[in-house]
């Protein structure tokens, strides 16, 4: 029963992020990278903002600051504090490494990326996703 209810999850989640690519891509079109690391859909060497990425990256899962996977594993603060990972730092290495249902970002987006999205995850952490 657990492994059906994992699998359905994940198909959820599956869903949950089609219908976010395709929301996002009838708005306007979005950039992405490429495994590259190059922008595709924005002038090169554009940047783009921690909303942005978040958008682009991490809302598909952290949607509002919460977390569609695991609830206590959200970007609130509390939980952040709970979970060590409340200071740009450990938010930028995690993001770099991932860590369990987490994946890496290193190999997606940009060390400057990475550290423009967890500063924008902190920011808005402080303020209760407001």
């Amino acid at each position: 029963m657990r492994y059906l209810g994992t699998c359905l999850a994940i198909f959820m989640l599956y869903i949950l992020s089609m219908g976010t690519a395709i929301a996002l891509d009838s708005i306007a079109p979005s950039p992405s990278i490429n495994p590259n690391k190059e922008l595709i859909g924005a002038e090169v060497g554009a940047e783009l903002s921690g909303e942005k990425l978040f958008e682009i990256q991490c809302a598909g899962c952290h949607a509002g600051g919460g977390n569609i996977i695991r609830r206590g594993k959200n970007l609130k603060l509390k939980a952040l504090q709970k979970n060590k990972v409340d200071t740009l730092e450990a938010v930028v290495a995690l993001v770099t490494q991932g860590k369990g249902n987490m994946s890496a970002y290193a190999d997606r987006i940009t060390p400057e990326e990475i550290q423009t999205v967890s500063a924008y995850v902190l920011s808005q952490a402080q303020k209760n996703w407001k």
